[in-house]
């Protein structure tokens, strides 16, 4: 089979032909339909992100998925080839989280393997490109919306970094009731387009009066939660400087740039705290196939373009280059 594979040493990023796996005890082989094209899939191509738990040099990309059930291996009770079907992106392997596309291969390839519990069906009219995106794009601001910064009908809420996942965690914030929702980034396109998918209003993170221009919008309360998208440093120091009381600040983008609280003891007195947040559970992709089933979220518009699997590296300058200002580039073995 065909599989995009990265050498993690000299960040080689080639179209191979490797051997098609074979499904294990517990496992099934997933004829891929499409796989999503992640920002953190090009920070592993630049060498800004190196895996930590992988066995060896090469890993193939890509962490969203979906697909059919080609093959059942021992033990894969309960399911039948041809389910359509949606795989989460990490597992649990020895108290450690492994990443798939990162610490094992991933979805850039014409078939994969994966574990019978990180398997979520989706239905027959829920088309592959959208539904491939809902492991990460989707799912992880939507767990770091509802379980990590716990944002309640009427809270508050910012989005900083209207990509891939921060143009997600503006509908998912609207649509649970956060009030008002503002998004902030530094260009005018996603500025725009944080408006139309539901945001309150899109602020410019160069405004040199940002967290005055936040309280006079949340009525003098300021943030209730603050989530950054954007894995940047100054993006933080921006952020927890417009929290509220109790406030907090949510950390979403993979960054290794250290973080600065300039007044601790200001973030003592009001009780206001940072959380990190990473990825999503295997219950929530369940709950987001449904909220996609129902309507609650349209997905559509988030597909900026499709791809065959050997134009991978094509996909990765593209979004490096943010050409199109794209939300999700997707590869169709």
């Amino acid at each position: 089979m065909l599989a995009a594979r990265l050498n993690v040493v000299d960040r080689r990023l080639i179209i191979d032909d490797v051997p098609t796996p074979v499904p294990g005890p517990g496992q099934v082989r997933i004829a891929v339909r499409a796989s999503g094209v992640c920002l953190s899939d090009v920070h592993l191509v630049q060498g800004l992100l190196t895996p930590v738990h992988l066995d060896g040099d090469v890993v193939t990309l890509g962490h969203e998925v979906a697909g059919i059930v080609d093959a059942l291996g021992p033990g894969s009770d309960g399911w039948t080839e041809g389910r359509r079907v949606i795989v989460q992106a990490g597992r649990w392997v020895g108290g450690r989280v492994l990443t798939m596309g990162a610490d094992f291969d991933g979805g850039w390839a014409e078939f994969l393997l994966a574990g019978v519990e990180s398997l979520v069906p989706i239905p027959d009219d829920l088309p592959f490109e959208q539904a491939a995106i809902i492991p990460d794009a989707v799912s992880t601001p939507w767990a770091a919306i509802t379980t990590t910064g716990r944002v309640r009908p009427g809270e508050a809420a910012g989005v900083w970094g209207v990509g891939g996942l921060g143009s997600h965690a503006v509908r998912v914030l609207r649509m649970i009731g956060a009030a008002p929702v503002v998004a902030v980034d530094p260009h005018p396109a996603a500025r725009e387009r944080a408006v139309a998918f539901g945001a309150d209003v899109a602020l410019d993170s160069a405004d040199d009066v940002l967290p005055e221009r936040i309280r006079e919008i949340t009525g003098g309360r300021g943030l209730a939660a603050a989530f950054d998208f954007a894995g940047v440093g100054a993006v933080r120091e921006q952020a927890i400087r417009c929290l509220g009381t109790g406030g907090r600040l949510v950390l979403v983008g993979l960054t290794p740039e250290p973080m600065m609280i300039d007044n601790p003891t200001l973030l003592s007195f009001m009780g206001q705290q940072v959380r990190g947040h990473y990825g999503s559970g295997v219950d929530d992709l369940g709950v987001l196939v449904e909220l996609v089933r129902h309507g609650r979220l349209e997905l559509s518009r988030s597909i900026s373009d499709v791809l065959p699997l050997d134009q991978a590296a094509v996909a990765v300058d593209r979004l490096e280059r943010k050409e199109g200002d794209p939300i999700r580039l997707v590869l169709r073995p």
